[in-house]
């Protein structure tokens, strides 16, 4: 792929992460990017994530800590008064 296009698609990531979650820190940009793609697993290919869900209980526990947090630090950030989110 192109360098300049990877680039700007971090960033595009870098940022979802931030506005998701409050985070825009390089391991919580993994960890969206995870989110991410087993949210589109789970809606695209039901049967897949089920799958993979039976065959992996240890990454299906991982997951779903995940996803809480996600929801958490989502939570969190929205909960927070508008003036302190611009600062």
């Amino acid at each position: 792929m192109n360098s300049g296009f990877t680039t700007e698609f971090e960033a595009l990531v870098e940022k979802f992460s931030e506005l998701l979650t409050g985070d825009a820190s390089p391991e919580m940009v993994e960890k969206i990017k995870v989110w991410a793609i087993y949210n589109h697993i789970h809606k695209s290919m039901p049967a897949l994530a089920s799958h993979w869900n039976q065959s992996h209980p240890e990454g299906k526990a991982e997951i779903r800590k995940l996803f809480e947090e996600v929801r958490d630090l989502n939570l969190k950030l929205k909960a927070q008064p508008s003036d302190s989110k611009e600062s």
